[in-house]
């Protein structure tokens, strides 16, 4: 399996490195053949290249089996016109990566973890409120008079029913049931025709249950009862907060996986910034990305029949947990004083536990 990997700015090549050092162990201990193609992108090709992503990036992304994204520090970026491109979002664009999965669940011994809470965020990637989204050419927020601010929302059929599909494969994956969450009798043109597609290909689903929620109560009742949830669906803007939100129960955004899956490319990235306040220092939380990255082995042995990819990667997840559940192996953010590095290494030698490698090959939800 051939990976582009893309750095990114700030703590990016920090984790990238760990993450890389994880997938290496996990490479060794189940026969992968990974491949890492590493470009550099953001600050650092800004004055080399005049952009935060070259063109050869692209390419990269575009040839490989699978993307990693290192995070982007984005506010640090001068104006598309001076070369600041949104490296995740151009990526996604590029890749037709209409799909962003976040899966979101308790772990033993993390400060704060629901219990209870085991869901995952189908979030649509390409359409709804975001500005650099909703028009073929220009964007879709502007000022009518020197007052008024206005906004655009995206929302399409052949995209919803997409989406949709996806939430309902994942759901017979999972415990066979959807919510899907909007606002329709707020929103009720693009929500209403949102709803209408999924009903749709619900259709196709008899064996999966679900049922219409509005966002409002559909982020109490995370909060309050995580355990009624399996597989959320939802439009772009109200995903990108629910799915941090159910991170936040988890843990935190240092623990969140997210993989942004299309018909025929991935790409893992951070649910997190790229925090240029601890840049250098040595003590990210890589989590986020390891998880990420097992993600994108499991969706590459699914596409290509590939067993030894779903067992590397729930072998990952559970190399993860076991070193979470050692006090003395914890980064900061969680309670300990592991640095990245050490993290990440004590992941890799979870992975050739022998009780590890034993589970690796039942399946996970």
């Amino acid at each position: 399996m051939k990976i582009a990997l893309l750095p990114g700015d700030d703590i990016g090549p920090e984790i990238s490195g760990a993450t890389q050092a994880v997938l290496t162990r996990a490479d060794a201990a189940f026969g992968l053949g990974l491949d890492f193609d590493v470009h550099q992108v953001g600050v650092a090709t800004l004055t080399t290249s005049g952009t935060t992503l070259p063109d050869s990036a692209v390419a990269a992304c575009l040839a490989a089996d699978g993307v990693i994204l290192g995070p982007g520090g984005m506010t640090a970026y001068p104006p598309v016109s001076e070369g600041g491109i949104n490296i995740p979002g151009t990526i996604r664009k590029r890749l037709d990566l209409y799909a962003n999965l976040r899966p979101s669940r308790h772990r033993a011994g993390v400060p704060l973890s629901r219990e209870g809470l085991d869901v995952l965020v189908v979030r649509e990637n390409t359409q709804g409120f975001y500005a650099d989204r909703s028009l073929f050419e220009g964007y879709g927020e502007f000022r009518p008079t020197p007052d008024t601010a206005m906004s655009l929302r995206l929302i399409t059929t052949s995209a919803s029913r997409r989406i949709a599909r996806v939430a309902f494969e994942q759901a017979r994956q999972r415990r066979n049931h959807v919510t899907v969450v909007g606002k329709r009798h707020v929103l009720q043109v693009t929500d209403g025709l949102f709803m209408a597609a999924v009903a749709e290909v619900a259709a196709d689903y008899p064996d999966v249950t679900w049922r219409e929620i509005d966002v409002d109560a559909m982020a109490a009742d995370l909060y309050l009862r995580p355990d009624r949830f399996d597989v959320l669906l939802t439009t772009n803007m109200f995903g990108d907060i629910l799915s941090n939100e159910a991170a936040a129960l988890a843990g935190g955004l240092g623990l969140a996986g997210a993989l942004n899956v299309g018909d025929d490319h991935a790409a893992a990235n951070a649910a997190h910034g790229s925090a240029p306040d601890i840049a250098g220092r040595g003590v990210a939380n890589p989590t986020s990305l390891i998880l990420s990255s097992a993600l994108l082995l499991s969706w590459w042995g699914t596409r290509t029949g590939q067993a030894a990819f779903g067992e590397a990667a729930r072998a990952i997840e559970a190399a993860v947990d076991a070193t979470i559940a050692d006090p003395g192996a914890r980064t900061r953010d969680l309670g300990g004083q592991a640095t990245t590095d050490q993290f990440a290494d004590a992941v890799a030698d979870n992975i050739n536990t022998p009780q590890l490698q034993a589970t690796a090959g039942a399946p996970t939800r």
